[in-house]
């Protein structure tokens, strides 16, 4: 079969992105600050509403490793972190010397359960360690339950770093997603809703603290007229040209996400008579996913022994890509020592769940090749 590949979720570009590049070319704006930097941030801000100060950063890792550094997370500090997510969103937590402490799912939204995130805080506060932060995921662009998890929050007084980097353009009760937290964060890698080729960013709610997370994100150089450092820094910053691609990808966003909510509809079609198959879908009017991945589970027990995997290998078979929900963490080689908090959720949901293509530029041809590849499982 010489058919091309479909992709799980691969970069889509409106058209106008080019011209912001080439008017950062036009201009010598190619240094790693600009016009461009200083738009998409106003863009996002716009986008996402009042109160939110966002700072373009290289990535959505850097980003949620500056909320930890402004949230306060030093070494030797414990942080609560949602198991079932990717690694992104745990490593940096390591590399601020302090220990992550996994909590399981809850089955409606699949991110951070709040009554296992709940019976953490009370062991880890009777254990003499009180966590520093919590970082909440709203898994493939589902927000999670954002009162429930404040509400636990702001009783034992921990902060949220919500970590966006799969929801841009998701709202809970009408809010943006990335602008629960006490620091948001969000991504714009590759396959991600919208895309600067790689870049991130960090929401703020305060232009201070903005200002403080750029000040970190460039080497943290203190205003005076040689190079003089009072804090650690770091090389965090996006550049002139990727924020010219995002700025682009701003223009689309809507019609990314619509296209993506289709996608969705389009695997609730294919499996509505299959009882074996759930496709992973809000719980409530209140939650409004982007759908950036279209997910589904398989219960082996009603479609006759057969498995996601089977499905998966079928699908690769036919030059479909998809994958296996996220790993949880607690289960990862690297984090076997972690504390982990919760029941089987997550792992059942890794066991059992499959990331189907999704892009928001897939063509109707290749909505066809995937039909009919899923209709022979």
């Amino acid at each position: 079969m010489n058919a091309t590949k479909i992709w799980l979720s691969s970069p889509h570009m409106g058209g106008t992105e080019l011209d912001y590049v080439n008017e950062a070319f036009a201009t010598n704006w190619v240094a790693p600050l600009g016009p461009n930097v200083t738009g998409f941030e106003q863009d996002l801000e716009h986008y996402l509403g009042s109160n939110s100060f966002v700072g373009a950063l290289s990535s959505g890792t850097a980003a949620l490793h500056l909320g930890l550094v402004l949230l306060g997370v030093q070494a030797g500090d414990e942080v609560l972190c949602q198991s079932m997510t990717f690694s992104a969103s745990a490593n940096p937590i390591v590399y601020q010397g302090a220990t992550p402490v996994f909590i399981d799912s809850e089955p409606e939204t699949w991110n951070i359960c709040p009554v296992a995130l709940e019976e953490a805080i009370k062991d880890r506060i009777s254990k003499g360690k009180k966590p520093r932060a919590i970082i909440a995921v709203h898994l493939y662009g589902m927000p999670y339950k954002v009162e429930a998890i404040r509400s636990i929050a702001d009783y034992y007084e921990i902060p949220i770093l919500e970590d966006s980097a799969e929801a841009l353009g998701s709202t809970f009760k009408g809010q943006r997603c990335g602008t629960f937290g006490d620091v948001g964060v969000l991504s714009f890698n590759g396959n991600k809703i919208i895309t600067t080729s790689g870049g991130g960013a960090i929401v703020t709610k305060t232009i201070d603290l903005k200002n403080k997370a750029i000040f970190l994100a460039t080497q943290a150089r203190d205003n005076a007229p040689h190079y003089q450092h009072s804090e650690i820094g770091y090389n965090y910053r996006m550049s002139n040209i990727c924020a010219g691609i995002g700025r682009g990808q701003m223009e689309v966003l809507d019609h990314h996400v619509a296209q993506r909510r289709s996608m969705h509809s389009f695997y609730e079609s294919i499996f509505s008579n299959n009882d074996a198959v759930t496709v992973f879908a809000e719980p409530t009017s209140d939650y409004f996913s982007n759908h950036w991945l279209s997910a589904i589970t398989i219960n082996p027990s009603l479609n006759g022994g057969k498995t996601r995997e089977d499905l998966r290998l079928l699908l690769e078979s036919e030059h479909i890509e998809s994958r296996p929900l996220w790993k949880p963490m607690h289960l990862q080689p690297v984090f076997k020592d972690a504390p982990y908090y919760g029941g089987t959720v997550s792992e059942d949901l890794f066991t059992n769940g499959l990331c189907l293509p999704s892009g928001s530029n897939l063509t109707d041809e290749e909505r066809e090749r995937i039909k009919n590849a899923i209709n022979i499982f």
